[in-house]
């Protein structure tokens, strides 16, 4: 891909209604534009990105055994009404009327629309345990939609829904979607942490949260200093008492000290028991034939979202810093003359197409721009892998190599594999 030819409007200043890092970063970089309150365009520069993170999810969605199916985004009243819910949800609930005057919403969940289709179509405990996924657009009307993609009304969020005979299978399936969400956050590279958490409207008896640790994070979270404890602050806090007043408290599981950080939810993941399956009738005949509604078990990871955090918590005066697994390219060749000398422009195009053959996603800026506008337009944007072409070429064919991080090193354009491999390794 080259810089002429890809849409990728940057901006130089912070737009004024941007209130955290990874909001005005994504509008600066030209990755998403807004649309409406909480609703935006994703630009090419932020769906690779964004693409990069679903396929990470579904390829470890896969491996843990769940099955991907896609449902509609816009459901009946009467599967909410089912559950109690059509009137639960209030206002977040977003509800349209088709032509003929009937009820719908817009979804911001789908354990109605999954638990219909599982009474519909599984008979038998033998069909069991059953874990379906889905990777699509949600929509919830939030009062204030604020920090960009990381609260809009309108994101991609991955839901999985489990279903199982008793609560010992559910609680398998709780354990293995668990660690199935780890290996996600671990391959994006980013720190976080697993946090006991209030089930809140989706319901259920048990639940965490996964936290990605950032400054500007929404939530206070307390954490053990010597364990892996960690539990949103609302749970400690007693009725009255402050945030202050946990800051190096014994941690609850006897292990070190409380500390208070800040984190932003990217998962959450729950055993539903048998709230929904009750109230819409779901059950299929156990191994003595009798009739036994079914465990339940849901899981969520916001895809959109994740995008946010991993800027969050990587970033600099610069722009973002991408983790190496999701940055929207691997290399940017920032060829300094492109218009003005044929040779630095041959040299660029051959170290592109060798590069390609390499099997790196690279981009090319082959723009009239001088040095200083395209190292900072390469900042902003964070590939991880800049190769500059310039006077030093002309001079001694010797380009520079230069990552994210602002280490350098200077070789000949002919070792360009060796050099550039043993680079990227360090």
């Amino acid at each position: 891909m080259f810089w002429s030819k890809i849409f990728l409007p940057t901006l130089k200043d912070t737009p004024q209604d941007a209130e955290v890092i990874s909001h005005q970063l994504m509008l600066r970089s030209g990755m998403i534009r807004k649309v409406a309150s909480g609703i935006y365009t994703w630009l090419p520069l932020g769906l690779r990105v964004l693409r990069k993170i679903e396929n990470i999810i579904r390829e470890e969605m896969n491996l843990s055994g769940a099955q991907e199916v896609l449902m509609p985004m816009v459901q009946p009243r009467e599967l909410w009404e089912e559950t109690q819910r059509w009137k639960k949800m209030g206002p977040e609930l977003l509800r349209i009327k088709d032509r003929h005057d009937r009820d719908f919403c817009l979804g911001p969940t789908h354990e109605e629309v999954i638990t219909d289709l599982i009474r519909n179509n599984i008979k038998s405990y033998r069909e069991l345990p059953l874990n379906m996924y889905q990777i699509q657009t949600k929509f919830r009307d939030e009062v204030r939609p604020r920090y960009g993609v990381m609260r809009g009304r309108e994101f991609l969020m991955k839901d999985s829904y489990s279903f199982n005979i008793d609560k010992s299978s559910l609680e398998d399936s709780y354990l293995l979607m668990k660690e199935t969400y780890k290996k996600i956050i671990e391959r994006l590279g980013l720190k976080y942490k697993i946090v006991k958490a209030d089930s809140g409207a989706i319901g259920g008896d048990a639940s965490e949260e996964f936290h990605i640790l950032a400054e500007n994070g929404e939530d206070s979270i307390a954490v053990s200093d010597s364990s892996e404890f960690a539990i949103n602050t609302e749970l400690l806090l007693k009725e009255g008492e402050e945030l202050s007043s946990l800051q190096g408290k014994p941690s609850p599981d006897g292990k070190g000290l409380i500390e208070i950080k800040k984190g932003i939810e990217v998962g959450h993941i729950f055993q539903l028991g048998k709230i929904y399956t009750n109230a819409m009738n779901t059950s299929v005949l156990n191994d003595k034939g009798k009739a036994n509604h079914l465990y339940m078990g849901c899981y969520g990871i916001g895809v959109s979202r994740l995008v946010a955090a991993a800027i969050e918590q990587n970033n600099d005066k610069g722009g973002i810093i991408w983790p190496e697994a999701i940055a929207p390219y691997e290399v940017n060749i920032v060829a300094i003359g492109f218009d003005k000398d044929t040779k630095i422009a041959k040299a660029s195009m051959d170290l592109y197409q060798k590069i390609s053959a390499m099997g790196y996603e690279v981009i090319l800026d082959d723009r009239k721009d001088g040095y200083g506008t395209k190292m900072k337009d390469a900042e902003l944007i964070g590939v991880p892998m800049n190769i500059i072409i310039g006077k030093k070429y002309l001079e001694s064919e010797e380009i520079e190599l230069k990552n994210r991080k602002g280490e350098s090193s200077i070789g000949n354009i002919e070792d360009i594999k060796t050099i550039f491999e043993h680079y990227k390794n360090k």
